[in-house]
Formats: structure tokens, sequence, C-alpha cells
């Protein structure tokens, strides 16, 4: 999927949400257990359930590979239920992976490869820290994103990111200089960054650095950021933002009406982008 063509998807939808499927298996319906593998139900469902109001999804791989071959397997029904809607859906490997280049390219060819070889995901979160030759191999896949980590929201965020650096006399946070740097790596057009909404007031600032590229924004729902703000600061004359909620629709239920919980959470949120993107005259 294009830049474009992921912008006509956000228009066609009225939606630029995405759904983790940050599917704990302790946490779904008692009763999906009965079946052999009752994950890969849990995910067909929340789909099905979502897919006229969500453009992309985004399996966090902690949540398979915990679970050795047997998440490995449901990761791939998951992704190949997924390809069905093929031109109606993003899909991004939440893999945070980061490695020496030969390392790499074996990874992205895990995640961005054809079948029967790789997933053929449209996109994978990759850590920046080790620079250019850890990413680039990456960045050598037709329309298929890297989505580096820019700015995170977690606690941890001041040990590194938020520490000054200071670079031919000018001081800029190191998240900022990751920003900086990696824009000579690829393009808008093949790289995304990672924005969490608790910080959603730095997006202003973040957008001056990268104007073009669409974000990744986590953290809407549970971890509590605020849409608004994020749209307010972040938003381009692309949308140029894909908000992602998991643990908020997908586990809006633990019950037999999981599926409809869900997808009213994924209404609500679609009901406050299609006014957002009205708002910014992007529909």
């Amino acid at each position: 999927m294009t830049r474009q063509e992921l912008f006509e998807l956000i228009k066609k939808k009225k939606s630029f949400l995405c759904v983790g499927l940050d599917t704990d298996i302790s946490k779904i319906p008692p009763h999906l257990h009965d079946y052999n593998d009752p994950v890969y139900e849990f995910n067909k469902d929340i789909i099905d359930a979502t897919i006229d109001l969500a453009i992309a999804y985004k399996p966090n791989l902690a949540f398979y590979e915990s679970r050795g071959i047997a998440g490995w397997n449901t990761l791939e029904k998951t992704i190949r239920y997924l390809h069905q809607y093929k031109k109606d859906v993003f899909t991004i490997a939440d893999a945070k992976r980061g490695d020496i280049g030969n390392t790499s390219k074996l990874y992205a060819q895990t995640f961005l490869s054809d079948a029967p070889t790789g997933l053929d995901f449209d996109a994978v979160t990759v850590a920046p820290y080790m620079g250019s030759d850890s990413v680039k191999p990456f960045l050598g896949y037709n329309n298929k994103f890297v989505i580096l980590l820019g700015l995170t929201s977690n606690e941890g965020t001041n040990d590194f990111q938020m520490l000054d650096f200071i670079d031919n006399k000018s001081q800029n946070k190191l998240y900022e200089v990751v920003l900086k740097k990696s824009q000579a790596w690829g393009s808008p057009d093949n790289m995304m960054y990672v924005v969490g909404a608790t910080k959603a007031s730095m997006l202003k600032d973040i957008r001056k650095i990268v104007p073009e590229h669409f974000l990744l924004i986590p953290g809407i729902g549970a971890q509590g950021g605020d849409l608004r703000e994020v749209c307010v600061n972040g938003m381009n004359s692309k949308c140029g933002l894909i908000v992602n909620a998991s643990r908020s629709i997908i586990f809006a239920s633990k019950g037999k009406d999981y599926e409809q919980a869900a997808r009213q959470e994924a209404i609500n949120l679609q009901k406050e982008m299609e006014n957002q993107l009205g708002q910014f005259k992007l529909l």
C-alpha cells in the first residue's frame, strides 16, 4: 500500500483507527478455550466486528512469540485472514526489531516478504538506536513501510530519549536527533514514526521535523491519550496519523458479547475521528 492509497483508505472509512491485536490468551472469554486455537478465533471475531471501522491492525509480536510454535501459527493464520481484505486494511507487525545489517535483512524478510518465506505485513516497527545499517534492510521492499520508534510514552522515556544532545553547537533532545538523522535513510513514502499519544503536546514540534511522514500513535484508550489533542498537534494534509487502540477495544468485554462491545468501542473512536477529519477538511 502506498502513502496515497493509505490516505484514500482513511477517507473511504472516515477513520484512522488501528486496532492493536495484543491478544493475551489469559484475558479472552473463557468459552473460546474450547477451540483448538482460541487466540485465532478471538482475533478473527475482533477483525470481523471492526473491519469497516479500522484502517489498520497491529499484532504485538510479544503476545505470539511468548507462546512458541503455537503462537507463531496463530500469528500466521491471523495475517492470512487479514489478507482477504488486502486493499481495505493496512497491517503492522509490532516487532520492534533492530540489529546488525545481516540480521536485520532476515528480520525484514520474515515480516515484509511475500508468502511462503514471509508474513507479508505492510509495515514493521523498528528500533533505530543501532543506526542506519540496522534499518536500511527493511527499506528495500516496494510499497512497504518501516515505522521507527521516535518518542515513546513509557516511563523510561527520560532515561535516553529526552536527554539533551549537543550536535554542531545545536542542542536537541536525543529523540529529535533520531528524527532528523533518520530522514536521510528513507522518505515519507517508506518510513513512519511511533509517537506516544501521551506526548501529544510535543507533536507540534515533532511535525516541524517530520511534516509529511505518517505517525503511528499508540496510547489512546486504556493509556489515557487525548485524541483531539493528537489531531490538533499532529494532523497534516494527508491526515498523517494512524491512531492505535488495543485493550480498550479488544477487551471491552470479557463475556460472550465481546464482539459487540469491541465494535461499539471502535464506533465511538471512528465517529470522533470522522469529526476531526471533517474539521481539518480532509473528507
